[in-house]
């Protein structure tokens, strides 16, 4: 066999390997965003577009396959507010929260940030946009702006409101010459060849005249070349100089849109919803309603026969003859602002969040990622987790892979991994918040070495509990005037001792059980505060904490974190402070994060430690000394530098990051060591030409020494696992890539007991 078709075979090979390999490479991206929030629906000459409240996706008309789009493959942001369609440019035009736009077209995308840079004073939100000729008139809170979509830059800006303010503007179209702007102040209009549009002198206020009664317009289309307006619950259509009543239902009627002779009007009346298609001339046509596809419409659309409807709870939807089909990306259900916990790449995230009581209701309950596949369990889809809002901790049972949740509303649950639903709520010792006699508020969750659960009980008299292994509970009070008895996350260090935040900026708790679980009489407790000798934690606002692999316990607070390394002394006579770390920054030397609110913390299997905070994510060395990497909106697909979540796929090294405005995950260099080598896995191998990515060996014994040899033993390159992964760039110790090839992977752990040999194969250039 030839040289030649050695290399195709090889490189074949890792085509294969690579195709069904989802996850992305070491130091790539992909996101997870939430996608049933659909806002809108857009035909266009081959797709559907559909835009959520967080980012797009398109359907193929002639293939039915689904592409999404975010920050990870060429979008600038995260969070849709409009989108439209230019049919003269063939550009998708999407108009963000921020007010940052982009043009899609040719697979090209053209960044606009010129409402962006506006003062942050002003009202810079995108109502919607329309487009006509080649140029997209975007409404906003501050008036029109004209882009040149072929130019990609804002043309003019027109300020409409009395005396030139500022004025929202909801909604343009044009007809029969007119530019019409539904604004804040009432339907205006203006000739499109006027001199000067932008001169609010020259608009005219329809409202109040010609039938058209005064108050805020929302929505407009055109039919027959004749104006549709949108008002709450009724829709109005101009006819010469007068406006008539054309359409109402009683329904509040959240848009209307206009197709190939129909016209769709989205209403919501209650818990339901549907879609009425109106013929042009008013008459019901037909009603769409399905308990799925039209819980909330948003916004239909209508394309050969085939009706689309954007549903903010069930996403996108087609309806054809009498049938409904869902095209909604596999996602996440909701934004991961809980909790993300992760055993055997079984990673399962929560949804709810309680930043300032009283409770949300969050309904969106628990997500499982596993297999490249998110399952979703909330309700109405499983209905028995209507009870269980905001849904926080999470805990995974080491021995048989469930996962235990609490909820804010209705206490503990556990589900297995067969998906089998358990409430514990009156038949356990959870008890309700003191004044809220129907709030189970399970805030903090953790399992000790002997497979026994700790459940933080947040506002109960008894306020802490722990469920044994045996099924057996104990409850217990922490002895401190905890203010409303707010505790919240709980974590065991390698004493066993439970460390609890006090919720409501009180500290933490430091508990020691003793010699058994039911003798009460040798309990301690601590509780650690500012101050030396108090704790000396560096605020008292305590949010996340974590345990790191020295036994370590990291404390993020409101201004930085401190860490307890001497907790087995906690309870003697020496006791036991945390240190403020002091690391150097720019030239200048100052406590970790002093200035940042530390709202998590998880450690890798390096023992180097992810830190999520308002402004973005770090990662810092195992000690602490040293910045790795640091993640922003600018510099990274982070929809958001708000990060709520960090956690860690341990076998593959993958980080999931869940931020405000969506998760994104990030292919670290890292995976969990374990004492000896489990199914090495050495990828890409073979390694094709041209690859400039990173070269992993996972499997490997925990910090192992990892050498690569040629086959007669010269050594190439030497590095050291990163907890159970050993990262390598292909090329040699002087920096230069290595020749085609056999080479020797060769690793040896610390103690010189474990070792594996494995292969590698690199293919040059022809």
């Amino acid at each position: 066999m030839s040289g030649h078709r050695i290399q195709c075979t090889f490189f074949l090979l890792f085509l294969m390997l690579t195709a069904n390999a989802q996850a992305p490479a070491i130091g790539q991206w992909r996101e997870h965003l939430p996608w049933s929030n659909a806002i809108q629906v857009i035909s266009s000459s081959d797709k559907i577009w559909c835009a959520t409240s967080y980012s797009l996706f398109s359907v193929d008309k002639e293939e039915n396959s689904i592409e999404r789009w975010s920050k990870v493959n060429g979008l600038h942001e995260t969070g849709i507010a409009a989108i439209g369609w230019d049919n003269n440019t063939s550009t998708l035009i999407a108009g963000y929260s921020n007010s940052i736009i982009d043009l899609i077209m040719d697979n090209e995308i053209k960044k606009i940030d010129a409402l962006f840079r506006l003062p942050a004073n002003t009202d810079k939100s995108i109502k919607s946009i329309f487009t006509n000729n080649g140029f997209a008139y975007i409404s906003t809170g501050i008036g029109i702006l004209l882009v040149d979509i072929n130019k990609g830059e804002v043309k003019d800006t027109y300020i409409i409101g009395t005396n030139g303010n500022r004025i929202p503007v909801f909604a343009t179209t044009i007809a029969n010459g007119i530019l019409y702007a539904a604004s804040s102040e009432g339907l205006k209009t203006i000739a499109i060849n006027s001199p000067n549009i932008s001169d609010y002198r020259n608009w005219k206020t329809v409202s109040g005249t010609n039938g058209l009664s005064e108050g805020t317009p929302e929505k407009l289309a055109i039919s027959n070349n004749q104006v549709l307006l949108l008002k709450k619950d009724s829709i109005f259509r101009e006819s010469g100089n007068l406006w008539n009543l054309f359409y109402t239902n009683g329904k509040r009627i959240k848009d209307l849109t206009v197709g190939p002779g129909k016209i769709l009007v989205a209403e919501k009346n209650g818990t339901t919803g549907n879609v009425v298609v109106l013929s042009a001339t008013g008459t019901i046509e037909q009603i769409i309603q399905n308990s799925t596809a039209t819980t909330t419409p948003m916004q239909a659309a209508y394309d050969n026969g085939d009706f689309w409807i954007a549903d903010s709870v069930s996403g996108l939807s087609k309806y054809s003859g009498s049938n409904f089909t869902s095209y909604k990306p596999n996602s996440v259900n909701s934004v991961a602002a809980g909790y993300i916990r992760n055993a055997a790449s079984r990673l399962w995230v929560s949804t709810g969040s309680v930043k300032n009581l009283p409770v949300l209701g969050n309904k969106t309950g628990l997500s499982l990622f596993t297999d490249e596949t998110w399952t979703n369990f909330s309700a109405p889809q499983e209905p028995a987790m209507d009870s269980l809002t905001d849904c926080i901790p999470l805990a995974i049972d080491q021995l048989d892979g469930s996962v235990w949740a609490g909820s804010f509303g209705g206490g503990l649950f556990n589900i297995t991994t067969t998906g089998t639903l358990k409430i514990f709520k009156q038949n356990s010792p959870i008890q309700p918040a003191i004044g809220f006699p129907t709030q189970y508020r399970v805030s903090g969750l953790a399992f000790d070495a002997s497979n026994n659960l700790w459940i933080s009980n947040h506002g109960a008299a008894k306020n802490l509990h722990v469920k044994k292994a045996d099924g057996n509970w104990i409850s217990f009070s922490a002895p401190y005037p905890i203010a409303g008895n707010e505790l919240a996350q709980v974590i065991i260090d390698d004493q066993q001792q439970k460390w609890i935040i006090a919720a409501g900026d009180q500290g933490l708790l430091c508990f020691n059980h003793g010699s058994s679980l039911e003798n009460s009489s040798d309990d301690r407790w601590k509780w650690l505060r500012t101050g030396k000798a108090n704790g000396n934690l560096p605020d008292n606002g305590v949010l996340c904490i974590a345990k790191d692999k020295n036994g370590f316990i990291w404390v993020g607070t409101k201004k930085g974190i401190g860490i307890f390394q001497c907790a087995q002394e906690m309870f003697t006579s020496q006791g036991c402070d945390a240190i403020l770390p002091i690391v150097q920054q720019d030239n200048f030397a100052g406590y970790l994060f002093r200035d940042e609110e530390v709202q998590c913390i998880t450690v890798d299997g390096a023992d180097r430690k992810w830190i999520g905070t308002q402004n973005g994510v770090w990662l810092i060395s195992a000690d602490a000394e040293k910045t790795i990497y640091r993640f922003t909106t600018d510099n990274s697909p982070l929809p958001d530098n708000d990060i709520k979540q960090i956690g860690i796929d341990e076998k593959t090294g993958e980080v999931f990051i869940s931020t405000a405005k969506g998760m994104v995950s990030f292919r670290g260099t890292a995976t969990e060591g374990t004492n000896s080598y489990n199914d090495v896995l050495v990828f890409p191998n073979p390694v094709p030409p041209d690859f400039s990515g990173s070269i992993a060996i996972r499997g490997l014994a925990n910090n192992s020494i990892v050498k690569i040899t040629e086959l007669d033993g010269r050594l190439v390159y030497e590095t050291r696992a990163l907890g159970g992964q050993a990262i390598w760039n292909g090329r040699n110790y002087k920096g230069q890539r290595i020749s085609t090839g056999v080479y020797l992977v060769i690793s040896v752990d610390d103690s010189h007991k474990e070792k594996m040999v494995s292969k590698i194969v690199f293919i040059g250039k022809q």
